[in-house]
C-alpha cells in the first residue's frame, strides 16, 4: 500500500498490531443517558466568576504576584503579522519554524495578559488583550503552516473557506474559550462587538467545523481493528474540543451532540491503545497522549457531576503510571523513535493524574519530581492545565518524594523491557517498524549507570516537512545503523509494519531480555535467524547474537551509539568515559575490528541532550559467516 503522507507533528499509518474495541465511554453513557447527565450553563466550571476577588486573592495565592509580572511583560508588546511569505517558507524550504515562531509568540502574550488579568482584576491587561484577540481573529487560519495540509487544497497556505482543527488551533479555541467565558462582561464594558466577535470565531473555527466534519484524520472516525492509527492528536484535539463547547455552546442540543461525538473520537485512541499502558511515543509525547486523555477524561467527569468515569479501568491507570516507570533520574527518561531522552515531566499533571487513577505511585512520584525541580507555573496557551496547576500545586506536597526505579518491568503488548540492578537500568525494545514516530529501531536498547547514559538512543532532530514525508527515512537518526542494533549481511532494517520483532521472552528472574530480530530486516538479507539476549546484572550488561544466514555475502556490523569520549587503541576493549567514569565494551579482538564514528551535532534538538557530538561504535566481523554466535559485555 502506498504510503499516505501527512505535513503534520506525526507519520499517518495504518497498523491492525493494537486496537480492540474498548469503548469505555461509550459504554459508561450513550447520547440519551449523557443527555440527562451534562451540566449546562457552564455550572461545571469550578472557578470563581472573574469580580469574586477575594477567592481569585485565595486561589491565586502566592503565585499572585508572579503570573501579573509575566502579564506585564506583555503590557507593550508589539503585535506580530505573520505573513503570507511565512506560511509559504514551509512549502519551499520545509522550515516550520520561521512561521510558529511568530505565531507562538503572539499566543503566549494573549495567555499571558488573561492569566495576569485574571490573577489583578483591574482591567489594566485589558486593552492589551483585547489587541491580541483582535489581531488573532483576523487571521484567516488559527493553524500553522505544518498543519494545513489537513484543508481539502492541502499545502501550506491558509484557505478563508476551509477552517480546520489541529493542535495550534484547538489550544487557541479552547483558551480563547476561556477568555470568553470569565471575561465577555468586562469586554462588553469596552465594546459589546468584541465578545460578539470572539464568540463568532470560535464558533466558526471550532464548533462548526467538529460537528460537521469526519474527514480530520485524528478523529480516527472510521478506525477500525483492521485499520487504525490513533495518536496523541485524538486526546489533544478532543480535549480542546470539549472545552470551547462547555465553556461557549448555549445550544443544549449541539453541546449534546459535540460532546458525545467526542466520546466516541477519544474511545478510538483508547482502543488503539495497549492493555498494558505503555505509550509507544514515548515519556516526551506522555503529556499530550496519555497526558491529554486524562484532561478529556477529567474535563467530563466535572461535566457530568462524576457520572461518566472510567479512572478505575485498569488500563487507564497502567497508562499513567508508565510515567513513572520510564523515569531513569536527572532528568533523564527511557526514549525510543522520536521521543527526547531528556523531558521535562509536568509534574502537577502526573500527579492529579495519579489522584483520580488512585496510584500512590504516581502520586509520590509527582512529589519526588517537584522536590527535585520545583517548576513556576507556565503561562503557556494551555489554560485548562494553568488552572488545573494552581489547584492542585499544594496537594502533591502531602505525599512523600519517592521514585525507587522498579527492578523489573515488562510491557507484553507495547513490548518495552525494562530492568535495573545495582546502579545499572536498561531499557530496550521489540515492536515493529511502523509505530507512532517510528524509527527503525526493533531490538535497540538503551543502557544508564548511575542516571547517566553510557548507551543512547539519539532521538530526532528539529521538526521539518522532510520528517514527516517519504524522506523521512533518510534522515540519519531514523535509521536502524544509528541505533544499538546490527547491520546484517550487508542490510539495515526497513520501514513497515511487517518490520517486527519475534519469539520475545522478558525474564523477570534471571534479569534478561530475548528477541529474534530477522524479520526487521527485508527478505533479501537471507536471515532465517538473528536471537539477540541481554542479561543485566549488578555491573555489566551481557549481549549475544545468535545467527542464521543464508548465503552470507557481507559481514555484519554491531552498532553502539554514545556521547561518551572513546577510546578503542586497546584490542578487545573500547573504553568510554562519561564525566570522569570510565566504562569498557569488551567484544572477541578475535571476531571484530573496532571503528569509531564522531557525529556533529549541529541540531538544537540533539546537541541540547547529548553535547556537541555523539559516538557511533561499530563492531566489524572480520569474517563472513553464514552462523555463529557473538557475545559482548559491557562493564560498569
Amino acid at each position: 500500500m502506498k504510503r499516505v503522507l501527512t505535513i503534520c507533528l506525526l507519520l499517518i499509518c495504518l497498523s491492525a498490531n493494537a486496537y480492540k474495541d474498548r469503548d469505555l465511554l461509550q459504554k459508561a453513557a450513550g447520547q440519551e443517558k449523557l443527555g440527562s447527565m451534562l451540566v449546562t450553563d457552564q455550572k461545571w466550571v469550578r472557578y470563581p466568576n472573574y469580580s469574586d476577588r477575594d477567592n481569585w486573592d485565595q486561589f491565586f495565592g502566592e503565585n499572585k504576584t508572579y503570573l501579573i509580572e509575566q502579564g506585564e511583560k506583555y503590557l507593550n508588546y508589539e503585535w506580530k503579522v505573520v505573513k503570507a511569505t511565512d506560511y509559504l517558507e514551509y512549502t519551499r524550504s520545509g522550515d516550520r519554524s520561521i512561521m510558529e515562531r511568530i505565531y507562538n509568540g503572539n499566543l503566549n502574550a494573549v495567555s499571558s495578559l488573561f492569566i495576569a488579568e485574571m490573577a489583578e482584576g483591574k482591567g489594566r491587561f485589558m486593552d492589551q488583550l483585547t489587541n491580541g484577540i483582535f489581531q488573532a481573529c483576523e487571521m484567516t487560519s488559527w493553524s500553522i503552516s505544518a498543519h494545513l495540509a489537513l484543508q481539502r487544497v492541502r499545502g501550506s497556505f491558509p484557505n478563508l473557506n476551509d477552517h480546520v482543527i489541529d493542535l495550534v488551533s484547538g489550544d487557541v479555541g479552547a483558551t480563547f474559550s476561556w477568555i470568553y467565558y470569565f471575561l465577555n462582561k468586562e469586554f462588553d464594558k469596552i465594546n459589546p462587538l468584541i465578545s460578539e466577535r470572539l464568540h463568532y470565531e470560535i464558533e466558526n473555527r471550532i464548533l462548526t467545523p467538529y460537528l460537521n466534519e469526519t474527514r480530520f484524520w485524528w478523529m480516527a472516525t472510521n478506525a477500525t481493528s483492521e485499520s487504525a492509527f490513533v495518536n496523541n492528536w485524538n486526546p489533544w484535539c478532543n480535549a480542546n474540543v470539549i472545552q470551547c463547547f462547555l465553556l461557549v455552546e448555549k445550544d443544549k442540543d449541539r453541546l449534546l451532540k459535540g460532546v458525545y461525538k467526542s466520546m466516541v473520537s477519544v474511545d478510538k485512541f483508547i482502543n488503539y491503545n495497549h492493555d498494558d499502558g505503555a505509550c509507544e511515543e514515548g515519556p516526551s509525547y506522555w503529556g499530550h497522549a496519555a497526558g491529554k486523555m486524562y484532561d478529556y477524561l477529567q474535563i467530563l467527569y466535572d461535566a457530568t457531576n462524576g457520572g461518566i468515569s472510567i479512572f478505575s479501568d485498569p488500563m487507564i491507570r497502567n497508562m499513567g503510571e508508565y510515567i513513572a516507570r520510564s523515569y531513569i533520574g536527572n532528568g533523564w527518561v527511557v526514549n525510543f523513535a522520536d521521543a527526547s531522552a531528556k523531558s521535562s515531566l509536568d509534574y502537577r499533571l502526573i500527579y492529579r493524574y495519579g489522584n483520580m487513577v488512585k496510584s500512590t505511585e504516581m502520586e509520590q512520584f509527582a512529589s519526588y519530581l517537584k522536590k527535585e525541580k520545583p517548576e513556576k507555573i507556565s503561562t503557556s496557551r494551555d489554560t485548562y492545565r494553568l488552572l488545573a496547576d494552581l489547584s492542585s500545586d499544594k496537594e502533591i506536597d502531602k505525599f512523600s518524594p519517592v521514585h525507587i526505579a522498579t527492578p523489573f518491568t515488562w510491557y507484553p503488548d507495547t513490548e518495552f523491557c525494562y530492568m535495573s540492578e545495582g546502579k545499572l537500568f536498561f531499557a530496550a525494545k521489540g515492536g515493529y517498524n511502523d509505530e507512532s514516530h517510528n524509527h527503525n529501531d526493533t531490538g535497540t536498547f538503551s543502557l544508564y549507570a548511575g542516571n547517566e547514559p553510557v548507551f543512547i538512543d539519539v532521538g530526532v532532530g528539529t521538526y521539518t516537512r522532510q520528517t514527516f514525508s517519504s524522506e523521512r527515512y533518510t534522515i540519519w537518526t531514523m535509521q536502524s545503523d544509528y541505533h544499538n542494533i546490527p547491520r546484517i549481511n550487508g542490510f539495515s532494517q526497513n520501514f513497515g509494519k511487517k518490520y517486527k520483532a519475534k519469539d520475545l521472552k522478558a525474564d523477570k528472574n534471571n534479569k534478561t531480555f530475548v528477541l529474534d530480530v530477522s524479520q526487521s530486516y527485508p527478505a533479501e538479507a537471507g536471515i532465517n535467524k538473528w536471537i539477540r539476549s541481554y542479561k543485566l546484572s549488578k555491573n555489566s550488561l551481557v549481549i549475544e547474537d545468535n545467527y542464521d544466514i543464508m548465503n552470507a555475502r557481507t559481514a555484519n556490523q554491531l552498532n553502539f551509539m554514545t556521547s561518551g569520549k572513546v577510546d578503542a587503541s586497546q584490542p578487545g576493549i573500547v573504553k568510554i568515559t562519561i564525566k570522569n567514569k570510565t566504562y569498557q565494551l569488551i567484544y572477541d579482538k578475535n571476531i571484530f575490528d573496532p571503528v569509531s564514528e564522531n557525529i556533529k551535532l549541529d541540531d538544537i534538538r540533539l546537541s541540547g541532550v547529548w553535547g556537541d557530538e555523539i559516538v557511533r561504535i561499530s563492531l566489524n566481523a572480520k569474517k563472513i559467516n553464514n552462523r555463529g554466535i557473538y557475545k559482548i559485555f559491557i562493564k560498569a
